[in-house]
């Protein structure tokens, strides 16, 4: 598509000009290639820190409404009368953290758990109410929250509750938008740090999603995947660019969506993956071989995850020298500076 006639070498060297090469490794798509990606995917897990995190007893805050009732007292209970619902004899916590209750007067109510305010009017109430019965409800969440941004379809504020919210449960409530979502990039942003989670791959792992607790001011962006893309090109049926939506995207599948090698003008044992870095003048990028050849190839294909920002390249069946191809790749086509950066923003 490039240039008709060339092709990346097929051996364990390149040829070509040095100075080239010491910018690309060629690396062969091999069963211990790919068991090793599989270890290395094992491997990534939640951060320890989200996992460890413990929710703890709800503390009320302003803006909460809560229900206070006095067993055998509903002149206490229900000021506004019994037949009012329920919210019309909630007590409003003001943005100053306090609240006034009958016989209790003002009292700062911000920062106590529930029990603790139980008790707080329990003893105010026995000076005049012989050994008052009190329970306390929150009937209306108004302080801590959840904020979400990105590929949802609903992203108000979700409360945090008295019963512990879970990273499934807000992501249930906020319906993901599975068209435009890059659920390998979701940011979990708590307390001024960034946590970068693969949602495909945890909810393929013994669903470790439900372990995660939310914390109060925890932010949950989800991005878009119109900038995740992985580029077909060469001697393909059919040359396109595909979005990603989940992390498993394989070679075979890559392949399948541009129609097949094309059968007339490819060469088997020229089908590269190029994938980029941030930074040729540190590390080279690579490009990974596969030999179409081989009926184990396709088993292979389907083993070999494709990452957004790859550039899939199907050489021509004519040959050609290695450091023409790359005075196109690098200074021309800007691919492997493209697909770096695509990768870096999935990775970061």
């Amino acid at each position: 598509m490039w240039a008709p006639g060339q092709h990346l070498s097929t051996g364990g060297m390149v040829r070509g000009d040095s100075a080239d090469n010491s910018q690309v490794e060629l690396i062969p798509i091999t069963p211990k290639l790919l068991a090793m990606d599989r270890a290395a995917a094992q491997t990534a897990a939640v951060p320890p820190a989200l996992l460890a995190y413990q929710t703890e007893p709800y503390v009320i805050g302003a803006g909460d409404t809560l229900y206070i009732t006095v067993w055998d007292h509903p002149e206490l209970t229900s000021p506004a009368g019994p037949q009012q619902q329920t919210l019309a004899n909630g007590r409003l916590v003001r943005s100053d953290g306090t609240l006034f209750y009958p016989y209790v007067g003002p009292l700062k109510v911000a920062g106590m758990t529930i029990e603790e305010l139980r008790q707080a009017i329990s003893s105010k109430l026995a000076q005049y109410v012989e050994k008052p019965q009190v329970d306390v409800s929150v009937i209306g969440y108004g302080s801590q929250r959840v904020l979400l941004q990105g590929a949802f379809v609903k992203t108000d504020p979700q409360p945090i509750t008295a019963v512990p919210l879970t990273l499934a449960q807000a992501l249930g409530t906020a319906t993901i938008n599975t068209e435009q979502a890059n659920l390998s990039g979701l940011v979990l942003t708590r307390d001024g740090h960034d946590y970068h989670l693969d949602l495909d791959a945890l909810n393929s792992s013994n669903h470790v999603a439900q372990d995660i607790y939310l914390k109060p001011g925890d932010r949950l962006f989800l991005p878009y995947n119109d900038r995740q893309e992985a580029y077909v090109m060469g001697e393909v049926t059919r040359p396109i660019a595909i979005s990603f939506k989940t992390t498993d995207l394989t070679l075979t599948q890559v392949l399948g969506r541009a129609g097949g090698l094309n059968e007339t003008t490819s060469k088997g044992n020229a089908v590269y993956v190029i994938r980029g870095v941030q930074d040729l003048a540190r590390a080279p990028a690579k490009v990974f071989q596969l030999d179409a050849r081989s009926p184990v190839a396709f088993a292979l294909a389907d083993q070999f995850k494709v990452k957004p920002g790859d550039v899939v390249f199907v050489g021509p069946a004519g040959v050609t020298r290695w450091n023409r191809l790359l005075s196109q790749l690098l200074p021309v086509s800007g691919l492997i500076t493209n697909a770096a950066s695509a990768s870096y923003d999935v990775g970061h």
